[in-house]
């Protein structure tokens, strides 16, 4: 999986594919907390996006989010998910650090924020055609 992300002042949109074989398999959008909030630094728990590198991907089942993938090794941080949610920015937030993942960008409760939208169905399109552990390169 590669994300590829632009960075927003309240929010990092991101751009997604499932690569198989040397051919794209499924694309996506993610939604993420924003990569700088001043006057705090880059990679704060539950303020900001992770930090762009390669991490190793499983799937499992949180009692909070259900089915879902759990992302390891980032720096600084624990219990980074994939899951279902459309709000990281704006009155209403799904994320605390974690990557949201939908099939597009809307402004879906009208507060000036990009959200992402069809985000249960993308998720369980993702579980159903992501092996059980796998690379994540986020650029």
């Amino acid at each position: 999986m590669i994300i590829y992300r632009e960075y927003q002042d309240g929010e990092t949109l991101g751009y997604a594919m499932i690569i198989k074989e040397d051919r794209k398999v499924f694309k996506f959008n993610t939604l993420e907390l924003p990569l700088f909030i001043i006057p705090l630094k880059p990679n704060t728990k539950s303020t900001n996006c992770i930090p762009e590198g390669t991490y190793k991907v499983t799937k499992i089942y949180s009692p909070t989010k259900g089915r879902c993938f759990m992302v390891h090794d980032v720096p600084g941080r624990t219990a980074i998910l994939i899951h279902v949610g459309n709000y990281a920015e704006g009155r209403v937030s799904d994320t605390q650090g974690c990557i949201l993942v939908g099939n597009k960008f809307e402004d879906l409760n009208k507060d000036g924020n990009l959200d992402v939208t069809q985000s249960r169905a993308t998720l369980t399109t993702l579980l159903q055609i992501l092996p059980n552990e796998f690379n994540l390169i986020i650029g």
